[in-house]
């Protein structure tokens, strides 16, 4: 009877010790419980918004559409300001690139385009390598890789010599690498190199190395001041020319990014732009132009979020 006695006592022990134990710590599920034996698991945070379009100005950022997403592109520039009253400064002149971007996945876009200077089609490839990030996987910088080229259409200015297609075709690869500092800065830099077939004489090269460097500056929740120049290394462009300098501004509306700019640089496909610039700020050989981008969806996106 004692031994009987002593087995109930001590199984209503351990019965109140178990009821009393999430008690004195103020927990009452198992989900606590565990909280306490397991630490959370690290993630690992992406960032966003590094810039708000495919551009800084002219040159392609490091975002690239969603999966799925269509961007069309409408890219215009004015004449230079030094035109004077007879061009409204610049205003009567006009060039025109229409383009279209497509997410193929998170991390692959592809597009094509379509400036009236030189009659020239671009197509394109930018991938995304890496993506900055905290956390679990801590990663400094964006890096992506993009890769164009551009068919001038025009008549041949010699048709009477032997002219062959690959003459009319152009090239440019280059490494995008940003960092977003804070929620206000971001800086990209951007090694190029861009071929030429065919040059006009040796006066010229046919490759050109140009180290290209812009940024964002967010002013308020919609806008943003940008910037961007590429400096080419020397005795590689006739004396004609110049390095692309422009600064504007990003103004968002709901499915719509507007960037107001000023630039020496009349081409918009990066070959042009680069390699091909011969407006003088100093001279007042400015134009003004403006990019203006609406984003589509194609695809439905088969999950929610982004998967990397």
């Amino acid at each position: 009877m004692h031994k009987r006695f002593l087995k109930i006592f001590q199984t209503g022990l351990i019965c109140s010790a178990l009821f009393a134990f999430p008690a004195a710590y103020g927990q009452t599920d198992t989900t606590d419980l565990l909280s306490l034996l397991e630490p959370d698991e690290p993630v690992t945070n992406y960032v966003f918004a590094t810039f708000k379009s495919t551009r800084v100005i002219n040159m392609h950022s490091i975002e690239n559409p969603a999966a799925g997403v269509l961007d069309f592109r409408i890219s215009h520039r004015f004449g230079a300001v030094n035109t004077g009253a007879e061009n409204l400064w610049g205003l009567d002149v006009a060039a025109m690139r229409l383009g279209f971007e497509y997410g193929v996945t998170d991390r692959i876009m592809v597009g094509f385009g379509r400036s009236n200077i030189n009659k020239e089609i671009d197509g394109f490839f930018k991938y995304k390598i890496l993506r900055q990030s905290s956390g679990k996987r801590n990663m400094p910088v964006s890096l992506s890789l993009f890769s164009s080229m551009v068919v001038r259409t025009t008549k041949w200015e010699d048709p009477d010599r032997k002219n062959y297609f690959t003459s009319r075709l152009f090239y440019c690869n280059q490494l995008l690498v940003a960092r977003k500092f804070n929620d206000r800065l971001s800086i990209q830099f951007a090694p190029t190199w861009v071929h030429r077939n065919l040059i006009p004489d040796n006066t010229v090269k046919h490759d050109v190395f140009s180290i290209g460097t812009g940024g964002r500056f967010k002013m308020t929740k919609r806008s943003s001041f940008n910037w961007e120049y590429f400096y080419n290394l020397p005795d590689q462009l006739g004396p004609d020319y110049t390095n692309s300098l422009s600064l504007g501004f990003d103004i968002e509306t709901g499915g719509h990014v507007f960037q107001l700019h000023l630039t020496n640089s009349k081409p918009m496909n990066e070959k042009g732009f680069i390699s091909e610039t011969t407006g003088d700020w100093a001279k007042g050989d400015i134009m003004f132009g403006f990019n203006v981008s609406r984003m589509f969806g194609v695809v439905k996106p088969k999950h929610k979020g982004e998967k990397h």
